[in-house]
């Protein structure tokens, strides 16, 4: 942002925006039903964050059951639940720290401290369940983590890179706001 002269006023918005997109899609991992799938014919499993349902054959009912039941299933949706929640309050403290005329340096490098946590929470959810669902769940057939499970992976990468971001960005103070003269590699004849 600083090294290629984009101006701060014209850029202060692409953080905030990029932790508005990682909400988006821990929504989408969330309330997802793609954490798990039947990869090839029949079609007989799908999970998600919080149920498992399968269906006896291509044409049948499905059948759920609720994750909620096992201490894992628990662990793994709080965990990542957590992480979720920790994620949207750094994106209300962003779209504050970065609305204010005068920004604070310090307070967004908490920010970048948070998301680091909630990073923590949100990869111990997406450990915990893949590893107890596989040993803990009757699976018939090949199976994949699927679309949702990816959405939930990419919002903890996306915490994890935003945070350092976030830490990092304190270091150009005096470049983002200005205070640096500028140096020009062009000198006239």
């Amino acid at each position: 942002m600083v090294k290629y002269g984009l101006d701060y006023t014209r850029c202060r918005w692409i953080l905030p925006l990029l932790l508005g997109i990682g909400v988006i899609f821990g929504i989408i991992a969330l309330a997802g039903r793609g954490w798990l799938e039947s990869q090839t014919l029949p079609y007989v499993h799908q999970a998600s964050l919080w149920e498992s349902c399968r269906r006896p054959d291509q044409g049948g009912e499905w059948t759920c059951e609720s994750l909620m039941g096992y201490a894992w299933g628990r662990a793994a949706a709080a965990t990542y639940l957590v992480g979720f929640i920790l994620l949207v309050i750094c994106f209300a403290l962003a779209i504050i720290a970065f609305a204010i005329d005068t920004l604070r340096f310090n307070f967004i490098r908490g920010i970048g401290g948070l998301l680091f946590v909630a990073a923590v929470f949100s990869v111990m959810g997406l450990v915990i369940y893949p590893v107890k669902f596989s040993t803990e769940i009757e699976m018939t057939g090949i199976n994949m983590f699927s679309w949702a499970y990816g959405f939930g992976w990419t919002t903890a990468i996306m915490e994890i890179c935003l945070g350092f971001f976030f830490c990092c960005l304190p270091n150009y103070e005096d470049q983002i706001l200005g205070n640096v003269k500028p140096t020009y590699f062009y000198s006239s004849p």
